[in-house]
């Protein structure tokens, strides 16, 4: 059990990846960063994380692919679409697809970090619900950025 959350930064865009890391790091939150949708599928079989940031338009897979395989293998790590592209169509079927929230380009620092921590308290809250064991092999705590 740990008080540490694992978040996962999924962008092409090096200048995102770094403000994401700079804004989430912190003693409650351990944070890594890949640039494409391979690189993150390949982490997140390596080790868990409670969130994703993830973009949706990147080289080689797309976004909404990579939320779709993330859902299917690894159903409680929460999902937070940002992109620079938002459209009315990929909010929706990223919301079917199980994303936490979809949030536009450009996103402040206090957006990153409310999301994350309402993605948190949600991951929290349907672990709390899911009595199996395995659901409660990592309990984790909000961001506190």
């Amino acid at each position: 059990m740990t008080n540490t959350a694992r978040i996962l930064v999924v962008d092409d865009e090096e200048i995102v990846r770094l403000s994401h890391l700079r804004t989430l790091s912190s003693e409650h939150c351990k944070v890594e960063a890949v640039w494409n949708g391979r690189d993150a599928l390949q982490a997140m079989g390596q080790q868990a994380y409670d969130l994703v940031l993830l973009d949706l338009r990147m080289p080689g897979m797309d976004g909404l692919s990579v939320l779709k395989a993330i859902k299917q293998n690894w159903p409680e790590s929460e999902v937070i679409v940002i992109t620079g592209y938002p459209e009315i169509e990929s909010a929706k079927q990223a919301t079917r697809l199980g994303a936490y929230d979809y949030l536009a380009k450009p996103v402040g620092p206090d957006e990153v970090i409310s999301a994350a921590n309402g993605a948190m308290l949600h991951k929290r809250w349907a672990l709390h619900r899911d009595p199996s064991p395995a659901s409660n092999e990592t309990m984790t705590s909000s961001c506190g950025c």
